[in-house]
């Protein structure tokens, strides 16, 4: 494996950003410092001017693998992942078959190994009927990141709605539990009444409307009234309205918080005056909503009440988001573009660098307590990605690599650019070319 030696570059980490030199050796950060000699075989890359960044970790992405892999596959998802900046991910267990149970699990874990270029870690998912299955993962939580629960959105059999099941889970599972927080029975009641009242005429503008702030307010207070019962380790993912603010805190430092939250980059930067101009493309759940939410939950991000930054990268075909509204599929491709997007509000002073390595790689590591990932620190692996802030990066459908070959960002210019990135010291990316020579490792939890 080739070792590299970073010049006299801007290493943001834990707070602080300093002009050092950086030595990787192997798959390890050897060391940070100053000035650094390096002996032997090395290649050396001029930092002057540019940032290193710690790998940025998503732990929420859909790679449809296996089952959808016509909309796109852990190898497409994961090298797109790579080129943006993110070097390790977590998927969920909605795909065909859902990972429901260990062999389904653990088949997943065998395709990231054979073909992901980022290093991977995979849900095991919850339905109302597979409680025990769930329950032996608790002897996998230092190779597993957690268990997945879709407390609203329906999703099959995935849709968990027995408070028998979820009693058991938040009880007995010793990992932690995601879930995902709308009220179904809102959501259904909201439907009949637009449909009654608007039939095929409803638009991506009527999303917010159907699953609306009440939904996902009612579901995430049940998720934590079930955590604050049994002392859980509950984490709420995708938080996307003013109202479920209150449900969180910032009075505790993130590694002894029990309640944790998310929210994704797609709530940060539309809302709903966008679906005017993007229809069924920006459509998910759960919805982007009114601009009011979207000021809250910057405001919640930056003081903490809102800990983590991600994607719920959801890739669905073209053909398939055009369709009508009630036909279209919720998701939206994001994994590419989520660190750059984060760059364009430093560039906007919304937030600074170092938050944003605070939100997007230092927090997922201490909230899923990853070993040896998400720092720039000696002993460390080398997970670290070099971005050039007075270099723009215009999205084209030359350089967007989802499978699924779109992004809201299409001919969006962002200002700022990655152009290096290593997973576990090897440069998987550099400025446009990939070298998959090596794939991504298994995430291990220091639990």
């Amino acid at each position: 494996m080739q070792n590299y030696l970073i010049r006299n570059i801007a290493v943001v980490n834990e707070g602080s950003t300093t002009v050092q030199d950086v030595w990787i050796k192997g798959n390890r950060i050897e060391k940070i410092a100053p000035q650094i000699e390096a002996t032997g075989n090395f290649t050396e890359i001029n930092g002057e001017g540019k940032h290193l960044l710690p790998g940025a970790i998503d732990d929420q992405v859909h790679f449809r693998e296996p089952g959808l892999t016509n909309k796109a596959t852990i190898y497409t998802e994961a090298r797109a992942a790579v080129a943006g900046g993110v070097t390790s991910f977590m998927e969920m267990p909605n795909t065909k078959p859902a990972a429901l149970t260990q062999e389904l699990l653990e088949a997943k874990y065998q395709i990231g190994a054979a073909h992901s270029l980022a290093n991977y870690s995979f849900f095991m998912g919850v339905a109302n009927d597979n409680v025990e299955e769930v329950l032996k993962t608790n002897d996998k939580k230092e190779t597993v990141c957690g268990v997945k629960i879709f407390m609203g959105s329906s999703t099959g059999n995935m849709l968990v709605d027995n408070y028998l099941t979820l009693e058991k889970i938040f009880t007995e599972t010793e990992l932690l539990i995601a879930t995902h927080c709308e009220d179904e029975n809102i959501i259904r009641r909201n439907m009949e009444k637009f449909i009654q009242e608007k039939g095929d005429q409803l638009t991506a503008a009527d999303h917010p409307l159907i699953r609306n702030e009440e939904g996902c307010f009612e579901s995430s207070l049940v998720a934590i009234q079930f955590a604050k019962k049994y002392n859980s380790r509950l984490h709420i993912l995708h938080i996307s309205t003013e109202n479920e603010l209150q449900l969180f805190s910032n009075m505790l430092p993130l590694a002894e918080k029990r309640i944790t939250a998310e929210v994704c980059v797609h709530h940060l930067h539309f809302t709903a005056d966008d679906y005017a101009r993007y229809g069924n493309l920006i459509k998910c759940n759960p919805a982007i909503k009114a601009p009011h939410h979207k000021h809250a939950l910057w405001q919640a991000l930056l003081d903490d009440r809102l800990d983590i930054i991600a994607t719920d990268h959801a890739p669905h075909t073209w053909e398939e988001k055009a369709q009508p509204y009630l036909q279209a599929p919720s998701g939206v491709p994001l994994v590419q573009h989520s660190l750059l997007l984060m760059l364009e509000y430093v560039n906007k002073n919304n937030i600074t660098i170092e938050k944003v390595v605070e939100k997007m790689c230092h927090a997922p590591a201490i909230c899923f307590q990853i070993k040896e990932r998400g720092y720039l620190r000696e002993g460390y692996f080398a997970d670290c990605v070099i971005v050039d802030l007075q270099q723009a990066t215009t999205v084209t459908k030359e350089n967007i690599y989802y499978k699924c070959n779109w992004s809201p960002f299409e001919e969006h210019t962002f200002p700022a650019a990655i152009t290096h990135t290593f997973v576990n010291g090897h440069l998987a990316y550099e400025n446009g070319q990939f070298n998959e020579s090596v794939k991504g490792q298994r995430l291990l939890f220091a639990r």
